[in-house]
């Protein structure tokens, strides 16, 4: 084995050693009567046993079976706030309601420690300490917005925000009212065009893929570029944002900006990816802000088994911080299980998909 491997092989084993003691302290904090959630509290009375002397680590997260997705959807959210945080301000984040009801998160800080986690990964010359930013993606109950803002502000910038409201979008693409979809999606676009012009020194962008891409073809239209409007950095992130589209926006909308895919949610957090250009044939392999989040895939089949490195299987998510606790919820995608990397030591995924056993049910790519 090499030097080389050996390294990694070394740093993936201290970074499960340091996931274990984290589950540890959450679960600790999660089930005392002092500081836990009301939720939770309650279920382990329910359940008859108690996670704070069985759970020693994170294979153990199994005793706590598969988290509901219908726990989060409707009230009272209070039930999720840790009595510890009974007395902070609280923020409520809704998903993104593609699926019915949407599912409420309650959070403090965490919006703002997974972007200032996030942001230690940006290239400074890509991405400039004290550049302004433009925010083109969905806001009113997402957290995107309020973490995109908070990034810009970390790092010494203004964020300027252009609002998309994807369930109007939902609606729009259900009713089969392309024409509308369109004409929606130009209205965001002027809006976007009207801040970069305006003299704000725009360096630094957030968007998805589809917005991203009509933004390029507009500046086309107008003789123009998204390089040539000054931004050198993208951070990006979306349903539709496939190997083969990041080629695509690569070689013919960006000239040379470099853009950062990412992969995230209401529930997780962000998982970032190391570089995917060229020398790795665009591939996206997304790995999650461990201790904080944990990606593993499982087979679509028996979701106990986790499956082979490069082998397919359904996203599960855990998710581990103070202010919230998620054990083992599977996700509405799948994907290919990646081993870790230099720059992450933990396991990742790529090819992030819909789940195929449920992709009919759910409207994706709206944005």
């Amino acid at each position: 084995m090499s030097t080389l491997a050996t390294d990694l092989e070394g740093r993936a084993g201290a970074a499960r050693e340091s996931l274990d003691a984290w589950v540890r302290e959450i679960v600790g904090w999660h089930f005392d009567p002092a500081t836990g959630s009301p939720f939770w509290l309650q279920w382990a009375e329910k359940a008859g046993w108690d996670p704070r002397t069985e759970v020693h680590g994170f294979d153990d997260l199994h005793k706590f079976g598969h988290f509901e997705d219908e726990w989060l959807r409707g009230g009272p959210v209070r039930r999720w706030v840790p009595k510890a945080y009974a007395d902070r301000p609280i923020f409520v984040f809704e998903t993104g309601g593609t699926t019915g009801i949407p599912k409420s998160r309650v959070a403090i800080d965490d919006f703002r420690t997974d972007y200032e986690l996030f942001s230690e990964t940006l290239p400074e010359e890509c991405f400039p300490q004290g550049a302004n930013w433009l925010m083109l993606g969905p806001s009113g109950p997402r957290r995107l917005r309020l973490a995109v803002e908070h990034l810009a502000q970390h790092r010494g910038g203004i964020c300027f925000c252009v609002d998309l409201d994807p369930r109007w979008v939902i609606k729009l693409i259900k009713k089969g009212w392309m024409d509308h979809l369109k004409a929606y999606q130009a209205h965001v676009i002027d809006q976007a065009l009207t801040v970069l012009s305006a003299g704000h020194d725009i360096k630094c962008l957030f968007s998805t893929p589809k917005l991203i891409e009509a933004l390029a073809n507009r500046l086309e239209e107008e003789g123009s570029s998204i390089k040539e409007t000054g931004i050198t950095g993208i951070f990006a992130g979306g349903t539709e944002f496939t190997p083969q589209w990041n080629r695509f926006a690569n070689e013919e909308l960006l000239d040379g900006v470099y853009m950062t895919p990412t992969y995230g949610n209401t529930l997780m957090g962000l998982a970032a990816s190391p570089p995917s250009g060229p020398a790795e044939g665009y591939k996206i392999t997304y790995h999650a802000p461990q201790p904080r989040a944990v990606l593993q895939v499982v087979d679509a089949d028996d979701a106990e088994r986790v499956v082979g490195y490069g082998e397919t299987g359904r996203v599960m998510l855990t998710t581990l911080t103070r202010e919230f606790f998620v054990p083992r919820f599977l996700e509405r995608d799948e994907g290919e299980r990646e081993p870790p990397c230099e720059q992450y030591p933990w396991d990742g995924v790529s090819g992030v998909r819909p789940f195929s056993a449920l992709a009919s049910s759910t409207t994706v790519g709206v944005y």
